[in-house]
């Protein structure tokens, strides 16, 4: 594990040297392997624009490299640059036409472009030429789960990892594909495998670790998670995941002091911060928890969740009109988020804004039309102004969005009985009633008067079981 970090240190300084040349003008000069290495950085970090000028700076430096000229035109391909990627390869397979890396490439092209089954017949034919590389296995893998046919997906990624179990994104999305196919349970054996193979590998307990968490058993993930780190002290992501699972387990204590683990001495990271002032949020130590925020903020100023996590301390404390400010910032970085949209909104209201709370639940709704909360909390606000005549219109477009959303078709009905529309409002009661009868106290809860109405309890006793 060690060693990983060390290699990945040197490529960082190949990196940042190559950068530093390019900006100050320098003629660039590094052996072929190192910009290999700069090119693979850029492209796993989906720096498409920099790898491909790393591309063009090797190429300068080495015309004759089918290495470089294929690396090209992959790059070009996830640029979404199809022909000029497409010519490039032939260009090689005119000069080289038997090279497994040819079909690859090929392979990566039509994964692009969404053509499937092309993308599948290129790698089979790269495995035939080269039955050995992890790497074509890996890209089958992304084919299939491109085309959303999982199971063949995680055939594939783990045919890459019994090759190569170091592949930490080829883990991640066999572990996705087994979630999204609901077969993780049934797969843990193959991760089991690994560390049975070698138990000294802190790498396969961390990947174990990592299995058992997505499979929500938290017990075994921290056994897991523990070996690992008693092999490697410094598997900082170990000490983030073991963390994590001690916050699934409801033990913020636990998390706070392997969140301050996860990362070398003196340089903590943003994210391990804002971990950290979430566990202290949810212990209600608002103070504590402010102040990680805050840091993670000072580190990493466009950070939603910690301006987010500022604005539910303050949220708890009563402390609305700060708490407006903060939730607008988080809102500002992240528009897609419903659950920062229902804050904004619901702080709004407590200080009377009342056009501003309806906006930001209408974008809630805009955001997320499956939240059933933006619809009922935005409902209420019109109601409570008395206009019922909003309120109904609003739940009735919620429950044509979720026709199963039992909650919703009690609530249209209470609005319903309000402006005295009694024969609709029965008619959603008696849908809801099909779809969950014991919610019908719902009902009761948000208008207790209801109760003495004999119509009503009675309709509602019809349809106990």
């Amino acid at each position: 594990m060690n060693e990983n970090f060390e290699d990945r240190d040197e490529v960082l300084d190949t990196v940042r040297r190559f950068e530093r040349m390019v900006a100050h003008n320098e003629p660039v000069f590094f052996d072929l392997a190192d910009f290999e290495n700069i090119i693979d950085h850029y492209t796993s970090n989906t720096l498409y624009d920099k790898a491909l000028q790393a591309c063009e700076a090797a190429i300068a430096q080495y015309p004759f490299s089918t290495e470089l000229l294929i690396d090209r035109s992959q790059v070009l391909a996830m640029k979404g640059e199809y022909i000029a990627a497409a010519q490039q390869i032939e260009d090689v397979a005119q000069l080289d036409p038997d090279n497994p890396d040819v079909a690859v490439t090929r392979g990566i092209i039509a994964t692009q472009k969404g053509q499937f089954s092309e993308a599948v017949a290129f790698f089979q034919q790269a495995v035939e030429r080269a039955p050995d590389r992890d790497d074509i296995y890996f890209n089958l893998g992304l084919a299939y789960q491109s085309w959303q046919k999982f199971k063949s997906a995680a055939k594939y990624y783990k045919q890459s990892l019994r090759l190569n179990p170091d592949n930490d994104i080829a883990v991640q999305e066999l572990l996705y594909c087994l979630e999204v196919s609901e077969r993780l349970e049934k797969n843990l054996d193959f991760f089991r495998h690994f560390t049975d193979q070698d138990p000294y590998s802190a790498l396969a307990w961390y990947n174990l670790g990592q299995a058992y968490y997505r499979a929500g058993k938290y017990d075994e993930a921290v056994v897991a998670f523990e070996y690992a780190i008693l092999i490697d002290a410094k598997f900082y992501d170990a000490h983030g995941f073991l963390a994590s699972t001690y916050v699934s387990q409801l033990k913020y204590r636990e998390g706070i002091e392997e969140f301050k683990l996860s990362y070398a001495e003196g340089e903590p990271t943003a994210e391990a911060l804002c971990n950290i002032g979430e566990c202290h949020e949810k212990l209600a130590e608002w103070d504590q928890a402010r102040r990680n925020y805050q840091r993670a903020i000072d580190l990493e100023p466009d950070m939603d969740e910690a301006w987010f996590g500022i604005g539910i301390v303050l949220n708890a404390q009563e402390r609305w009109f700060e708490a407006i400010h903060f939730f607008r910032k988080a809102v500002s970085l992240y528009e897609e988020s419903v659950e920062y949209w229902l804050a904004l909104a619901a702080a709004e209201y407590q200080v009377g804004n009342v056009v501003s709370a309806i906006e930001a639940y209408e974008r809630a709704s805009q955001v997320a039309p499956d939240s059933k909360d933006a619809w009922l909390n935005w409902s209420i606000i019109l109601y409570e102004q008395g206009n019922f005549e909003g309120a109904i219109d609003l739940m009735r477009n919620a429950v044509e969005i979720q026709p199963g959303e039992a909650e919703l078709h009690y609530r249209l009905c209470a609005y319903l009985l309000a402006a005295g529309r009694y024969r609709e409002a029965y008619q959603y009661l008696e849908n809801a009633l099909v779809l969950d009868f014991d919610k019908h106290r719902l009902l009761f809860e948000f208008f207790p008067e209801l109760e003495s109405q004999r119509a009503l309890t009675r309709l509602i006793e019809q349809y106990r079981k």
